[in-house]
């Protein structure tokens, strides 16, 4: 199988036998901190072995299937055989990509903002938008999303947003939406039905997680609890559970209003400030590579990175990537898988570059 030698599965597999010897030493299981980073190689390496082991025992299975239509001489089998590895070659697909996300932190969970640009109620309904499409995109790819923080715009759209996402590899597919993204259509808002062209941000952290070291002093941060605003059970507006926290430090503002105490909400805000101290660290570190790096273009108004036009034509362009899709209804109701991929293949093949001129 081709793709055992690219990602050398004999290997990982001697590695965790090797790894499973070690945890039973005594030197090792009695030091936590060591067993603690064993485990989590161990696991790292199972959950990449795994899914390979899976597709030999699919694959076993149509090689058991053509015997018998070889034997039969008929066409029994042939539509679910036809079925079946179509399945594996998708499946093949996701695990070479899922190859492409070995950041230390794109297996995690995501945390996605969202904020309009200038523009008013036009901006804020193209927020709205984008903020039904990732929740789609979510539901069509097996991810939890929870929307903790919303501010509904004074007539339509939204504000701003913040929305999490549960599941393996969140963050290393989200990560491939943020930046800026364009819309150009007719404005529902404009009663001369002239054409707008609305901006909107998409920031995406990592969850981080406990491990990680980001130290954060309670006299740095400032708490505002307020009533939660929009739709969401009787508890609304009727106790000031929402909860506002400013990190004094840097000046970050987070916010969460989704679950029903203060104390849940602030552990929510905590979670997502110690994701946004930590993006910003690797920022910073970012930032002195900058001259080395020479290429790197932050996220600012008018660099957008994918542009949805309904109006004159209807089109969906990364600019990133220079793929473009038709059809837009499908983009919008959360089929922003080929951006996701393309973006992902396209990145890893820059790297590839760079690291082959050394």
């Amino acid at each position: 199988m081709r793709s055992e030698v690219i990602f050398d599965v004999a290997k990982k597999k001697e590695a965790i036998e090797k790894i499973t010897g070690d945890l039973s030493r005594e030197e090792v299981w009695s030091s936590p901190e060591k067993s603690k980073e064993l485990f989590k190689e161990k696991a790292r390496l199972e959950g990449t072995v795994a899914p390979f082991e899976a597709i030999e025992n699919r694959l076993a299975y149509v090689e058991e299937s053509i015997g018998i239509l070889e034997e039969e001489g008929g066409d029994v089998f042939f539509k679910e055989l036809r079925k079946e590895l179509e399945s594996v070659r998708e499946e093949i697909e996701k695990i070479e990509l899922q190859n492409l996300l070995s950041g230390e932190l794109d297996k995690s969970n995501a945390i996605l903002t969202i904020h309009p640009g200038a523009g008013g109620t036009e901006s804020q309904d193209w927020a709205q938008i984008l903020m039904r499409m990732y929740l789609r995109w979510a539901e069509l790819s097996g991810y939890e999303a929870k929307i903790v923080d919303l501010q509904p715009g004074d007539e339509a759209g939204i504000k701003g947003a913040t929305i999490t996402f549960s599941g393996d590899y969140a963050y290393g597919y989200l990560s491939c939406e943020a930046g800026v993204h364009r819309l150009v259509r007719i404005s529902p808002f404009d009663a001369n039905k002239r054409r707008h062209t609305s901006f909107a941000a998409v920031i995406v952290y990592p969850e981080v997680e406990g491990d990680i070291d980001i130290e954060i002093r309670e006299e740095d941060i400032k708490m505002d609890t307020y009533r939660a605003s929009g739709a969401g059970g009787q508890h609304v507006n009727k106790t000031s559970s929402a909860v506002r926290l400013t990190h004094l430090p840097t000046g970050v503002i987070v916010a969460c209003q989704n679950e029903r105490s203060q104390h849940k909400n602030k552990a929510v805000a905590m979670k997502i400030l110690k994701a946004r101290l930590y993006d910003l660290q690797v920022k910073a570190k970012e930032k002195k590579m900058e001259d080395l790096v020479g290429d790197k273009k932050g996220i600012a108004w008018g660099s957008q990175i994918r542009s949805y036009v309904l109006q004159p034509y209807r089109l969906v362009k990364d600019h990133r990537t220079g793929v473009e899709v038709g059809d837009v209804d499908s983009v919008l109701d959360g089929g922003i898988d080929r951006f996701i991929k393309e973006y992902l293949k396209t990145k890893a093949g820059k790297a590839n570059s760079a690291g082959g001129g050394n």
